[in-house]
C-alpha cells in the first residue's frame, strides 16, 4: 500500500505513474480535478483531496488508509509550493544587471505560505506515516527536498530556508524510526519540468542555462530516484539526502 502526495503533477504524478500496479495507490492533492485525472488510468489508484499544511485532513488521509488496507507500506511526499512572485522579482533584478532585493518586502504571508506547506506539511505526513508504520516495524518514506537547500539561492529565503528545514526534518526521524524498521530518506532535486517550472520567469531560465546548470531535468527522472528510495535496493539507506541535480554541485 503507498501513498503519494502532491500526486496531480510533476514528480508526484511520475511516481504514481511508476508505482501503478505493483501495489494499491492513495494518490493526494490539493487540486482534486488534477489527481483525478491521474489516477483514473491508473490500477488499485484512488484520489484523494487533501492540503498537507492540513494536520486533520492528513490525519484523516492516513486513518482511512490504515482502516481499509491494515497498512501502510510507502510513503513518497511530493506535495509542495514555490514563490513565483519572488521568482519574479529575481528575474527582473538579473535582467536589470543589478543584485536581487526581495527579503525586504517579502511579507509574512509569503512566507507562511511556503513554510507551512513545505515544512508543516512535511512534518505532518511524517508523524503520520510513522504513527502507522512503527507499530509494524516496517515501512519507507521518501520525501521530497530541494537543491536549494545547498545552493540557497539569493532572493529565495523562505523556499531555501523551507527546503533545508526538510531535509533536517527528515533526517532526525530517520535516525529516530530506522531502530523500528522505518526508513526515512531524501531526494534533492535541482531544476526540474514541473509546474513550478512553468511558472519560473524566462529570465531565470536563461540565467540557470548560462551558469552551466545544464537542462532541467524531467519528472520521471527525479520519480526514478524516488521509487528507488522506496525500495528495497536501497534498504541500506536511511537518512540520506540524495542530490539530483545533473550534477550542478555537490555537497
Amino acid at each position: 500500500m503507498a501513498l503519494v502526495t502532491g500526486a496531480g503533477s510533476g514528480i508526484g504524478a511520475a511516481v504514481a505513474r511508476k508505482l501503478a500496479g505493483a501495489r494499491h495507490l492513495v494518490l493526494a492533492d490539493l487540486d482534486a480535478a488534477a489527481v483525478e485525472r491521474v489516477a483514473a488510468p491508473l490500477a488499485n489508484a484512488r484520489a484523494a483531496e487533501v492540503d498537507v499544511a492540513d494536520a486533520d485532513r492528513v490525519d484523516w488521509l492516513v486513518a482511512g488508509i490504515e482502516r481499509d488496507h491494515g497498512r501502510l507500506d510507502v510513503v513518497v511526499h511530493a506535495a509542495g509550493v514555490d514563490d513565483p512572485q519572488a521568482k519574479q522579482w529575481i528575474a527582473d533584478a538579473w535582467e536589470a544587471g543589478r543584485p536581487p532585493e526581495v527579503t525586504a518586502g517579502l511579507d509574512v504571508r509569503s512566507w507562511r505560505r511556503v513554510l507551512s506547506v513545505n515544512l508543516d506539511g512535511t512534518f505532518h505526513v511524517l508523524r503520520a506515516a510513522v504513527r502507522v508504520m512503527v507499530p509494524r516495524r516496517a515501512g519507507s518514506v521518501v520525501v521530497v527536498g530541494s537543491s536549494s537547500a545547498f545552493d540557497t539561492p539569493a532572493g529565495y529565503p523562505h523556499y531555501a530556508a523551507s527546503k533545508a528545514g526538510v531535509h533536517a526534518l527528515a533526517q532526525a526521524v530517520a535516525k529516530e524510526v530506522v531502530p523500528f524498521g522505518v526508513r526515512v530518506n531524501v531526494v534533492a532535486p535541482g531544476p526540474t519540468e514541473t509546474g513550478m517550472a512553468a511558472r519560473t520567469p524566462d529570465a531565470l531560465r536563461r540565467a540557470f542555462t548560462e551558469s552551466g546548470g545544464g537542462a532541467y531535468a524531467t519528472p520521471d527522472q527525479i520519480a526514478d530516484v524516488a521509487v528507488f528510495l522506496a525500495g528495497e535496493g536501497a534498504a541500506n539507506l536511511a537518512g540520506s539526502v540524495v542530490l539530483a541535480n545533473g550534477g550542478r554541485f555537490t555537497a
